[in-house]
């Protein structure tokens, strides 16, 4: 596995196979995003929405990564400087919003956040299967990883929400797991952010 030291060399993207998998998931990302988004609206559902957000910035991340292959070590590490910084910002408004809904709790449609919760997971575990060759790498590409991984994290969790929720008949599960969403949209920040300094300094 890549450390975060950045004394080892790391693969950098530069394989026609790996920008045609990318391609691949961002085309899978972009679609599921749109799919949550409006099934999250309709089933009222935080942590649907917040799951949808997370497509979303796979797919803008995917592309700045596509975009920066073959550049430089400083360029890719301050790309992925900038992806750090807006996962930070995603995991910020989730937690607020989540926070805010506390206060404003309705039952969300357990069938369909059940539902739509399955069909991300196949999504996210087909993304992760297609990536898992070049999980290991420098910063820009350890958080296309990340960024997978936390999606076919996330989808399990929307789909235990979703039991809680026809359990308890309350929304109370819904929130806690997109609370636990945005914890983790700030831990794969804090990585990144990480790598990403440990790689500038390198070429410092």
């Amino acid at each position: 596995m890549a450390g975060c030291c950045g004394h080892e060399a790391r693969f950098d993207g530069v394989s026609d196979d790996y920008k045609r998998r990318l391609w691949l998931v961002i085309a899978i990302n972009a679609v599921m995003f749109v799919v949550e988004i409006v099934a999250g609206h309709l089933a009222k559902s935080q942590a649907l929405q917040a799951d949808a957000l997370d497509f979303l910035g796979d797919s803008l991340t995917y592309g700045i990564s596509l975009a920066v292959i073959g550049a430089s070590l400083r360029v890719r590490a301050n790309a992925a400087m900038l992806k750090g910084i807006s996962l930070l910002a995603m995991g910020g408004w989730v937690f607020g919003s989540t926070l805010y809904r506390v206060f404003y709790v309705g039952v969300p449609e357990a069938d369909i956040m059940g539902l739509i919760g399955f069909l991300a997971l196949v999504a996210n575990l087909a993304s992760v299967l297609i990536l898992a060759r070049y999980k290991d790498g420098d910063a820009n590409v350890r958080s296309v990883w990340l960024c997978s991984r936390n999606d076919a994290i996330g989808n399990v969790a929307v789909m235990i929400a979703a039991l809680g929720v026809w359990g308890s008949a309350t929304g109370w599960p819904d929130l806690i797991v997109a609370g636990i969403m945005a914890g983790l949209f700030l831990s794969s920040a804090a990585q990144i952010i990480r790598q990403a300094m440990a790689e500038k300094r390198d070429v410092a």
